[in-house]
């Protein structure tokens, strides 16, 4: 069975081209086999997604957040991982229906200025997030071995190699290091929330939004700053593609199939992510917030008063060891992003190793700027800013993942329903909304 997209009478001929060719369809889908083991087999993107909700950006802003505004922003948290959870499941519902990323969609539905001006703005979320990834990782390798964060930026380049090496090794292999990272940071902040004995009271008051986050502009760019940090344009062009990993058979009912156990990982790996993103916050208001330190508004500050405030050890070094696995996460679903976004909106087939190198060239040059001229007050502001560009960019992704997945005539029977379409329209109006707010605001 073709797809709807390939035959829907759209701007693109029917293709042979495949989102990440080198790892298409390369995870096999047992035959046959239980429900358990057919999610086992299908599990795995929504973790390499899940990594984009708990990067060093978001480290960045739930910190600030909850030392200047205590629990306050916890909702804010929630809401985002809940626009998540729907954008998520429209781009693997868009990527399995029609074989195609959300890229390519773009590509094939759009004129070429439009397409080319939707690359752009989808390479400056991409550089944004490698920012961020590229100032974890030396802030966490200067917290832990005392490197200066300049030396920190220039190692970073290094993770081509890495990456590389594991890209090599099969796409589960990528899937399992991620995993293994995501299991390191869920450990240390496990052990950093119990030794900082937060307030349950005010976490279940907190998951309810306050007026006051929106009427308060300082509070409102931060928030917006954690809605850029979770959910991120990136990961849309990501998900849309790598769910097309699995091998499983392209037909009506192989696709309902994978849908189905697709949005199952996704909306699993990305409770997971809520907690750990919830958990930065809730550590920095009850460390901070509620032990007069409100002014900590950067990691390495954080990182300096954790063992002091809590009173333990420990909690300064598992809060930096779960840094730099961020940072490393990051670092491999920042590079599948831009390997999809580059082939995608251009058509453009580049080795891993050149694209590699240009993303984190491009990310490397702000880093080094910032940490040489302003030192650590510099990255921390960076980071910061980092995911309010984000936020603003994520409009871009956004409409034309809602657009595509509403049309029947591209998705055929996976047409989103009225409810969800309506839904999806409400949240891109949402960020939208926000985004016009903060810069109006801003001037």
């Amino acid at each position: 069975m073709n797809s709807p997209l390939s035959t829907s009478g759209s701007k693109a001929s029917p293709f042979l081209d495949h989102s990440l060719p080198e790892a298409h369809a390369s995870v096999r889908i047992p035959e046959g086999a239980s429900n358990w083991r057919k999610f086992l087999a299908f599990a795995g993107p929504g973790l390499m997604v899940a990594v984009g909700y708990m990067d060093p950006g978001n480290w960045a802003t739930d910190i600030e957040g909850g030392s200047r505004f205590g629990y306050t922003l916890l909702s804010v948290i929630l809401i985002s991982n809940l626009f998540a959870m729907i954008l998520q499941h429209l781009a693997l519902k868009l990527g399995i229906a029609t074989g195609r990323d959300l890229a390519q969609a773009c590509r094939d539905q759009f004129s070429r200025p439009v397409g080319l001006t939707l690359w752009v703005l989808a390479e400056i979320a991409i550089a944004a997030t490698d920012v961020a990834e590229v100032l974890g990782s030396a802030i966490a390798l200067n917290l832990l071995f005392g490197l200066p964060l300049t030396v920190g930026v220039v190692i970073t380049i290094l993770d081509v190699l890495v990456i590389l090496y594991f890209q090599n090794r099969g796409f589960r292999a990528l899937e399992s290091i991620v995993g293994g990272l995501i299991f390191v940071i869920l450990c240390c902040f496990i052990y950093q929330m119990v030794a900082s004995h937060p307030s349950l009271p005010a976490i279940v008051q907190n998951l309810i939004p306050r007026p006051e986050i929106v009427m308060d502009r300082h509070k409102l760019y931060v928030a917006i700053g954690i809605l850029g940090a979770t959910v991120m344009p990136h990961n849309l062009y990501l998900h849309s593609s790598i769910v097309q990993t699995r091998g499983f058979t392209r037909d009506e009912r192989g696709r309902r199939e994978a849908v189905k156990f697709a949005t199952l990982d996704s909306t699993l790996s990305l409770f997971l992510a809520f907690f750990i993103n919830a958990s930065i916050l809730i550590v920095a208001a009850a460390a901070f917030h509620s032990t007069g330190n409100q002014s900590v508004a950067d990691i390495t500050d954080a990182h300096r008063l954790l063992d002091p405030v809590l009173g333990v050890k420990l909690a300064g070094i598992s809060f930096a060891v779960a840094l730099l696995a961020a940072g490393q996460n990051s670092t491999v679903t920042g590079t599948l992003a831009g390997q999809i976004v580059m082939e995608g909106f251009l058509n453009l087939r580049l080795k891993p190793w050149i694209r590699r190198l240009l993303t984190r060239s491009i990310a490397i040059i702000p880093a080094f700027v910032a940490t040489l001229l302003y030192g650590e007050k510099g990255t921390s502001e960076l980071l910061v800013f980092s995911q309010v560009v984000l936020s603003i960019q994520l409009s871009f992704a956004v409409v034309p993942l809602v657009w595509f997945t509403s049309r029947k005539d591209l998705m055929g029977s996976f047409v989103n329903a009225r409810w969800l379409s309506i839904t999806s329209w409400i949240i891109a109006a949402i960020i939208f909304v926000l985004n016009l707010y903060l810069i109006i605001a801003s001037f």
